[in-house]
């Protein structure tokens, strides 16, 4: 199974991919963990993807598709994928596509968390707080937000196409979110 788990920044893909992991055993692919490890690290691509990340932009397509192609193959041992904060694009969904098409995979399911701008501001305002990530000022936030508007929420009709999109209301509790993501994964 390879699910992309898609929504706003602080819609709580990455609380919900986590889970997934505890209770499917798969692999979370998440490109904001990736990218974080890298800054992390201090070498040259770590401190390109930093002034990136810090202003709030995203990272190019070409440096997210090669951390997610490295990641693949560990995945498919898993028996499944969930991408946590990609695609962001379409040109990344297409790639991911032929990625996966190489591999005889596709993208399965696509599980939309749908969340109002008030929560995602709280949520964001809350985690920066407990967590003192860099690039979660409420600036970042709000050039974040405005590139899921414009660049990333494109990506519903693309994979709406395909029949692959579930809506899952992200307002409620974290277990509840979970199991309505679980009771969709399972229909």
């Amino acid at each position: 199974m390879n699910l992309v788990l898609f929504g706003p920044p602080g819609c709580g893909k990455g609380t919900q991919a986590k889970r997934l992991v505890e209770q499917r055993g798969w692999v979370q692919l998440s490109t904001g963990d990736m990218l974080r490890a890298a800054r992390s690290a201090g070498t040259e691509l770590g401190k390109r993807v930093a002034a990136v990340m810090d202003s709030g932009n995203l990272v190019s397509d070409a440096i997210v598709i090669e951390l997610i192609e490295e990641r693949l193959p560990e995945a498919e041992k898993a028996g499944g994928a969930i991408f946590d904060g990609f695609p962001r694009t379409v040109a990344q969904a297409e790639a991911l596509d032929k990625a996966l098409a190489a591999r005889g995979a596709q993208v399965d399911k696509v599980i939309r968390l749908v969340v109002d701008k008030v929560e995602l501001v709280r949520r964001m305002a809350k985690r920066a707080e407990e967590e003192g990530r860099a690039d979660d000022t409420v600036e970042a936030f709000k050039v974040r937000l405005e590139a899921y508007e414009t660049q990333t929420a494109p990506l519903i009709p693309y994979y709406t196409a395909s029949g692959k999109v579930v809506d899952v209301d992200g307002m409620g509790s974290i277990e509840a979110v979970s199991a309505a993501i679980a009771a969709a994964l399972d229909d």
